[in-house]
């Protein structure tokens, strides 16, 4: 019999990764999932940490590799699992962020309006599946948790998913923050499935508590840095000014795909109704973005430009991050402050934003980490452990933020 061929993709992070399938090899080739080279997956982080320049493609065909080796570990320990199930469960988790945006999640609601980048996912994985004769049936199931096997789901979208098992360590290495990394390969190898329920075996409890720990360094220290808080806010105040001055008639130069988005309002429903929708977010990438905000700073709108030109050279907002609101006096002297420089006070709104952030390291609604005993008692990871931080990890931690211009 001839050999089957293959190919092999050198990652940085997890080494050499093998595309086997003939049919996952078409879909990495197709259009649709080669523009996440251009999207970067931690956004305007580089502005942080410098090194933070990976893209959703990268993060992807990482996630790929890592369901391979966990759906390896399940039969090893006797789980049965088909080679349809396995071929759909790492398609499911290949396609799993090809609805991101650009900037990843910093425009996922400016952009659009209210589309959430995993319904985009699942309608990109149902027009690929059309193109590929409802090749991808299985994978959308698991997807979408409608699968009689829920531990495959688990394996795609839960607290101790692929997704995370990868961007953690990936968004690691690239920043350098070394208190994220994480023992990935142990915790592949301590999990288990009973009743189709996906489980850790108990002497994986002290890699899950380091995981959850990481998890909660990475969200403070890089996804919610105050840095990148501040250039995110930017962008979103540029694109929200650029939609206000297209839809008021101007004709702002920017690509095509970019255009549509800058005229139309988009919600969810545009993209079942308008094909034309879909094939210009299909198009869109951050570097549409960057095109734009290039051009922009020689606009004559003030706003427009002068964040454009802030953006680019650096100039960044400051930046206030508290447990508690700031204290009104304090914000009613920022905003005099920034006042005092514009050409109008009712720009303010652009270069003055109050908002807050919050992240929770370990929710339990809607699925646990459930830790499978010597006794062959299924518990809680919050439960299963001696040490006190992990139910502190189970509270929604609040931060209050205020973004301003500086202008020395």
């Amino acid at each position: 019999m001839p050999q089957k061929s293959y190919k092999i993709i050198n990652d940085p992070v997890h080494g050499f990764i093998r595309i086997s399938h003939p049919l996952v090899f078409r879909i990495i080739e197709h259009p649709y999932f080669q523009r996440l080279r251009r999207i970067k997956q931690l956004g305007l982080t580089e502005y942080v940490y410098p090194g933070a320049l990976h893209t959703r493609f990268h993060h992807a065909l990482g996630a790929y590799h890592l369901m391979g080796i966990a759906l390896d570990t399940l039969r090893s320990k006797g789980v049965p699992i088909h080679d349809e199930e396995a071929l759909a469960c790492q398609i499911a988790i290949l396609l799993h962020d090809v609805g991101h945006g650009p900037f990843s999640h910093a425009l996922e609601y400016t952009i659009l309006e209210g589309v959430h980048h995993e319904q985009l996912s699942l309608l990109i994985m149902q027009k690929l599946n059309e193109q590929f004769h409802n090749a991808l049936e299985l994978a959308i199931r698991i997807f979408c948790n409608e699968y009689e096997r829920p531990f495959f789901h688990q394996l795609v979208s839960s607290q101790l998913d692929m997704d995370r098992l990868d961007y953690l360590q990936r968004d690691c290495y690239f920043t350098g923050v070394q208190e994220g990394t994480i023992g990935a390969a142990r915790l592949l190898k301590m999990i288990d499935v009973v009743n189709d329920e996906l489980v850790v075996e108990e002497k994986g409890i002290y890699s899950i508590e380091n995981f959850l720990t990481a998890r909660r360094v990475m969200y403070w220290q890089v996804y919610l840095h105050k840095t990148t808080i501040a250039t995110e806010q930017m962008i979103v105040q540029i694109m929200r000014r650029a939609k206000e001055l297209t839809q008021a008639g101007q004709a702002l130069p920017c690509t095509p795909a970019l255009a549509f988005f800058l005229r139309h309002p988009v919600q969810q429903n545009n993209f079942y109704e308008n094909e034309a929708a879909l094939e210009a977010f299909t198009s869109l990438d951050d570097y549409d973005i960057w095109a734009a905000i290039k051009q922009w700073t020689t606009y004559p709108d003030y706003v427009l430009s002068e964040l454009s030109r802030r953006l680019l050279e650096r100039r960044l907002f400051k930046v206030k991050l508290s447990p508690e609101k700031l204290p009104a006096h304090w914000v009613e002297e920022k905003k005099k402050e920034v006042l005092a420089h514009l050409p109008n006070a009712k720009l303010l709104p652009y270069f003055f934003i109050e908002g807050s952030t919050e992240n929770t390291a370990y929710q339990t609604r809607g699925g646990s980490i459930r830790v499978l005993r010597k006794n062959g008692k299924l518990t809680d990871i919050a439960e299963a452990s001696d040490l006190p931080n992990i139910k502190a990890l189970k509270k929604m931690v609040k931060k209050y933020y205020v973004c301003w211009a500086k202008y020395n």
